[in-house]
């Protein structure tokens, strides 16, 4: 074979094999950054959403609250509860929590003159869920669900009731009746930091018995922690939060 045939053969090969080098280099190069290009922004944000999610502990620690819409009204009125509650913070998602209060009542019917007298404690339990799209901002949106449960005893005293025997005059008094309430509520409240580890948040709640036990006499005007009989399903708590 002639000499010049034999040098283009081998400079078409080395030529081949540099062309071959050079694309599969660029080729190896590419993948990251055009990768990421192609990702939109709610995509890049829920990648950063995630890693910072990964990078949250389970634990977020505990918070102790109070309402203060129910002290006031306890105030202002013959009707009211104290209440206070504990809430956990899983990721900053999931707050189980824990409600304790003490419910009262005393109050006189000014057309009737009956009297009711009731004070007795109430627990709920339940869980709170973080609704926001930013779980860790220091706002928060919250929805949830209680159990509620009270068993407590209340006087009724009433002047001059005809007795339907013989047409006296006669006063009626029930004291210490037994009952017992069983009740759902639903929650949807909101929180925002204040400063350092307090914050101040609102929460409506729509209420349901689910069952009770009256003792007998009708339905108690006034059950602790659920409230006056007939009165709207719906309430509200204004509550001062402390992060520990």
């Amino acid at each position: 074979m002639p000499r010049n045939s034999i040098s283009i053969s081998i400079l078409r090969r080395v030529a081949s094999s540099l062309l071959l080098l050079l694309a599969l280099t660029a080729t190896a190069q590419r993948p990251q950054g055009t990768g990421q290009q192609r990702l939109s922004k709610d995509q890049q944000l829920k990648l950063r959403m995630k890693a910072i999610d990964d990078s949250i502990p389970l634990w977020r620690g505990i918070q102790v609250k109070a309402d203060l819409m129910g002290a006031v009204q306890r105030g202002l009125s013959s009707t009211g509860q104290y209440e206070a509650g504990v809430r956990a913070n899983l990721k900053d998602k999931y707050f189980p929590v824990v409600e304790m209060g003490l419910g009262q009542a005393d109050n006189t019917d000014l057309s009737t003159s009956t009297h009711y007298k009731t004070s007795a404690p109430y627990w709920k339990v339940g869980m709170d869920f973080n609704i926001m799209k930013n779980k860790h901002d220091i706002y928060r949106l919250f929805a949830g669900v209680r159990y509620a449960f009270t068993s407590f005893k209340f006087d009724i005293d009433r002047p001059n009731v005809t007795d339907p025997v013989w047409g006296d005059k006669v006063p009626f008094s029930l004291h210490d009746v037994k009952a017992q309430y069983h009740w759902m509520e639903a929650v949807f409240g909101t929180e925002a930091k204040i400063v350092g580890p307090v914050s101040l948040g609102w929460t409506f709640r729509y209420r349901r018995r689910i069952a009770h036990k009256d003792g007998g006499y009708g339905n108690p005007w006034y059950v602790p922690g659920f409230g006056k009989q007939g009165s709207s399903r719906i309430w509200g708590s204004f509550e001062l939060m402390v992060n520990l």
